[in-house]
């Protein structure tokens, strides 16, 4: 650290160092690790749906840049493209961005919103963290094993309508952030991710049923002002198991003790909510 200061926030040159740095030691790890990445992709489609989730793109409201956000359903179109049909057979592992490839202008890329040191920018590719977090999804509503997760604040833009539990959260940036699962069940599975006017589609396709259904439940859902001066969303999140012959509930896991810097205008938040 200098100054109190890590090398990469010293300024911009700095951080794009620090971040090629972490982007070789990760293609470094891939090559000499022992994961077996999923690369089966095939157009016919597995015959059991295991999850499906639908998620709006375009998010408006004030503070919130159109441009950026058409952008953003642009990236998640190329992206979910690349992704839609892979087959994970058992013992693979699914890597987001082994799958995704690399974003860039080149390959139609466009400028959408990226989170650097807690805070909203343009970047190129920006808005996968809404793909990745559907898929995310997807996963927690299966017995798959999430081997790589990283959040980011579930508190970027206001609610719109009802809340949805781990509806944002899920982070991921080229290639040392990235989103993965292996398929430790006995049968393949595969995701199927398309674009259709506005929406996000997504599904997790099976051979054959799985024994138990999940559902993700919140309590003490709240907003608060901490002492920086700054709102955060607090909850805990939870994930249910129930066994789908007897109905009976096996398991209440807690999978995201949730503390989110709001980074929208804290003037949006529904006053009874802040506690």
């Amino acid at each position: 650290m200098f100054n109190g200061k890590l090398f990469c926030e010293m300024n911009p040159l700095f951080y794009a160092i620090s971040e090629q740095k972490e982007i070789c030691k990760r293609h470094i790890k891939n090559l000499t690790g022992k994961d077996q990445f999923a690369k089966d992709k095939r157009s016919k489609r597995l015959s059991q749906v295991i999850d499906s989730h639908t998620s709006g793109l375009i998010k408006r409201g004030p503070g919130i840049d159109p441009v950026l956000q058409q952008n953003k359903a642009v990236n998640i179109d190329l992206a979910s493209k690349q992704i839609n049909g892979i087959v994970i057979h058992p013992g693979e592992t699914f890597s987001f961005w082994k799958t995704v490839g690399k974003t860039s202008k080149r390959k139609g890329y466009k400028d959408g919103r990226v989170i650097i040191a807690n805070g909203l920018q343009p970047g190129t590719g920006g808005g996968l963290c809404n793909l990745s977090n559907t898929l995310h999804l997807l996963i927690l509503h299966s017995p798959l094993t999430v081997t790589e997760l990283w959040k980011h604040s579930d508190a970027l833009t206001p609610d719109e309508g009802e809340r949805h539990p781990f509806s944002t959260g899920t982070s991921v940036s080229y290639n040392n952030i990235d989103y993965r699962f292996r398929n430790d069940t006995d049968q393949d599975v595969q995701l199927c991710t398309w674009v259709k006017g506005e929406e996000l589609h997504a599904e997790l396709r099976a051979e054959h049923e799985f024994p138990y259904r999940y559902e993700i439940t919140e309590e003490g859902h709240h907003f608060t002002k901490e002492d920086d001066g700054k709102y955060y969303r607090v909850s805990k999140i939870y994930r249910l198991t129930f066994d789908k012959r007897s109905g009976k509930q096996l398991e209440k896991e807690l999978i995201w003790d949730n503390h989110s810097m709001v980074m929208f205008d804290p003037e949006l938040i529904p006053k009874e909510l802040i506690n």
